[in-house]
């Protein structure tokens, strides 16, 4: 089924407001222009504060009446008390962290769930991309060229699954999506997933 995303959220931070229920307390890292956040406060009633390292980004969520650090999230992170939040979401961000299993722990103690998402680097238009031209892969999901992408390293769903366990940590829920080319629509991947889903979500917990 394809659905639509309403008044402009995407498809998978749609998914993920899903996950949250009524009234939670929400701390999103690398939140971005505060859409899910204002979309969380709106239509979920939820406490959210964020934490964005861009400058343009802050503005533009303090615009939106949400409370939203500056700074890296990595170190941010650290200024919480444990438990302080009832999720903490960390939606398309990951592949842009140097190192992720300390922000995982961090997620995990400052949060009693977390929230991640990234691009799946293993979808079919990735390989067909890697195996007829040699290059780097363009797509609408990893849009850039290998000498400009923010992206430091690049993730598969069965990587993720298997870096769950390697770093000890739980996955409660597990959806693979396939989204249109602005994210903006999208379906669920019930069947081969690792090779037609365009994202991953995961809901993680302590070990």
């Amino acid at each position: 089924m394809v659905t639509a995303a309403p008044d402009g959220i995407r498809y998978d931070l749609r998914l993920v407001a899903s996950w949250i229920p009524r009234g939670a307390t929400v701390l999103g890292l690398g939140c971005g222009d505060g859409a899910l956040l204002q979309y969380l406060k709106a239509q979920k009633q939820a406490h959210c504060t964020g934490i964005d390292i861009d400058e343009s980004c802050v503005a533009h969520c303090i615009q939106r009446g949400l409370t939203v650090l500056q700074g890296d999230i990595s170190e941010e992170i650290k200024d919480y008390p444990d438990s302080a939040f009832d999720y903490v979401v960390l939606a398309q961000t990951l592949q842009q962290i140097y190192d992720p299993a300390p922000l995982i722990r961090e997620m995990l103690r400052v949060g009693k769930k977390g929230v991640v998402s990234f691009p799946n680097f293993s979808h079919w238009r990735v390989r067909l991309m890697l195996l007829l031209t040699g290059h780097a892969p363009v797509t609408p999901q990893l849009p850039y060229q290998w000498h400009d992408t923010p992206n430091i390293r690049v993730i598969t769903l069965s990587d993720f699954r298997r870096y769950a366990k390697q770093v000890g940590f739980r996955i409660l829920n597990e959806v693979a999506i396939n989204t249109d080319r602005r994210d903006r629509s999208g379906r669920i991947v019930r069947f081969g997933p690792d090779l037609l889903a365009t994202y991953g979500l995961f809901l993680i917990a302590k070990a």
